[in-house]
């Protein structure tokens, strides 16, 4: 019990594995998880990653506050010195599409894990919240600066001050899932949208989104100049020619990643 992973076809599964605990996240959960990441973005036959829960009844609430006791260190030193201020999703995300399907409660840790994945989407019974307020805390994994980024001041702002519950179709509404489906084909959904983008070359999906991350933050002229050099970094691979080639052909493309 703890973080399953399965990698079938170039897509791995990244499944939250403590049901009976609504997916909270303990200590050996949260080693384990700083783990994984560097594994999967050093393994080639990975080309995107699903983040989902076990059960019907969570993708994960965060942090089990049970059985997680405070750091001993200070901030200061966690932060300065060992470079791990403690937070879930520290140096968090991959150059690889991650893909995060949604089968139930995403509150806390679990709502900004769902953020920070690049597509969303969720079951029928998924229910989303940045609840952190209810408790006198803040959200500590970049929920209140990912919220805003993609629903909008107003909309972040009562979710986030008012700590309240929404549940799929809102999220929808709001636009920070992409899509709702009934719960039993929700990783059947979200396998398909994963097999969809794995067909793809693998260079250009990952020139893509660092492209898409990168120029998020940068004034549109300067995110303009920077495609000119992701497209210039493509022109001439491999599997540029071969799309290209095969394109022609009227033949599938046979990708390499070079």
């Amino acid at each position: 019990m703890g973080i399953d992973v399965d990698i079938t076809n170039e897509v791995a599964t990244v499944t939250f594995n403590r049901p009976e605990a609504m997916n909270s996240i303990d200590g050996a959960m949260r080693q384990r998880w700083f783990e994984i990441w560097p594994e999967l973005e050093r393994n080639d036959a990975v080309r995107v990653v699903i983040v989902t829960g076990a059960g019907d009844k969570a993708f994960s609430t965060g942090s089990d506050l049970k059985n997680t006791p405070p750091p001993q260190e200070s901030f200061a030193e966690l932060l300065l010195i060992h470079d791990n201020p403690g937070t879930f999703l520290h140096k968090f995300g991959i150059d690889k599409p991650i893909i995060a399907a949604v089968n139930g409660y995403a509150v806390g840790g679990g709502m900004e894990l769902a953020l920070a994945c690049d597509i969303c989407i969720a079951s029928k019974n998924a229910k989303f919240g940045i609840t952190e307020a209810k408790v006198g805390s803040v959200p500590g994994s970049g929920g209140v600066q990912r919220l805003p980024r993609s629903i909008g001041k107003s909309d972040a702002m009562l979710m986030i001050l008012g700590a309240e519950i929404i549940d799929a179709h809102e999220a929808l509404r709001m636009g920070f899932v992409s899509r709702v489906v009934p719960h039993e084909e929700l990783l059947t959904e979200a396998r398909r949208i994963a097999d969809r983008i794995r067909r793809n070359a693998p260079l250009s999906v990952r020139a893509l989104k660092r492209g898409i991350m990168m120029g998020l933050d940068m004034p549109l002229a300067h995110a303009l100049e920077m495609d000119k050099y992701m497209y210039g970094l493509m022109r001439d691979t491999h599997d540029r020619l071969e799309g290209r080639q095969a394109f022609q052909e009227k033949r599938k493309p046979n990708f390499q990643g070079r």
